[in-house]
């Protein structure tokens, strides 16, 4: 286990009604160079979900009307990670792995947390059978 290192810097931005969510938040990244960094809270609305549930190989779209309750995520020009969680008109919730296809509705307000030193790597881990994150710094 390693030290942990504050972070210092960041940025705030908002997305507009029919930008996709996670295709703008990667152009950010990318645009930035950032090496490391994470979302520290959003909050917004979506009109369509693509979402990539638990155990589950494939997208669901969902379409709607969506609050965002929860979007947390690693962020690195090497590959970024998402979760999310959207709640419908009845309050219940979903959640899971963001994926391109999750349109505004209104807005979504997100605050993002850049890490200097550190640098966030997707490798192979024959463990699990994925690309897991590798932090170095």
């Amino acid at each position: 286990m390693g030290t942990p290192t504050p972070f210092s810097a960041g940025l705030a931005l908002r997305l507009h009604p029919q930008q996709d969510l996670r295709v703008e938040l990667d152009q950010w990244v990318q645009q930035e160079g950032w090496e490391a960094a994470c979302v520290v809270t959003c909050v917004g609305s979506l009109t369509r979900a693509a979402l990539r549930f638990a155990a589950q190989e494939e997208a669901t779209v969902l379409e709607g009307r969506f609050e965002i309750v929860s979007l947390v995520g690693v962020m690195s020009v090497h590959g970024s990670h998402y979760h999310m969680a959207i709640a419908d008109s009845t309050g219940r919730v979903l959640g899971g792995h963001v994926l391109p296809g999750c349109l505004i509705y209104t807005t979504a307000e997100i605050v993002i947390g850049v890490l200097p030193g550190l640098s966030f790597r997707r490798e192979f881990d024959a463990e699990t059978g994925y690309r897991e994150l590798v932090i170095r710094g």
